[in-house]
């Protein structure tokens, strides 16, 4: 048995969608779950992030749009992305 270290927990991107359709999804980090903080509250409807420009696209309720896109709303406020384990 070896000590070797455990390789470095990834870098989460600036910006991460969950719409496959976005040039920001990433669905092998998405699979591996991601945790939003906003403002020190765990939030579980979040769509996309942004933690430089500190917003969050958060899902509201169940109404969709003409495509069958959920309709989002952007809140402004502190971000912080993290792996759950």
């Amino acid at each position: 048995m070896t000590d070797e270290p455990a390789p470095p927990p990834p870098t989460l991107p600036d910006r991460l969608s969950s719409d496959p359709a976005s040039p920001h999804y990433d669905a092998a980090l998405l699979e591996r779950g991601i945790g939003i903080r906003f403002n020190g509250a765990e939030k579980t409807n979040v769509v996309e992030y942004s933690v430089t420009e500190g917003w969050i696209r958060v899902s509201v309720g169940k109404a969709v749009d003409r495509r069958g896109q959920p309709l989002t709303m952007k809140l402004n406020g502190r971000v912080e992305p993290y792996l759950k384990a």
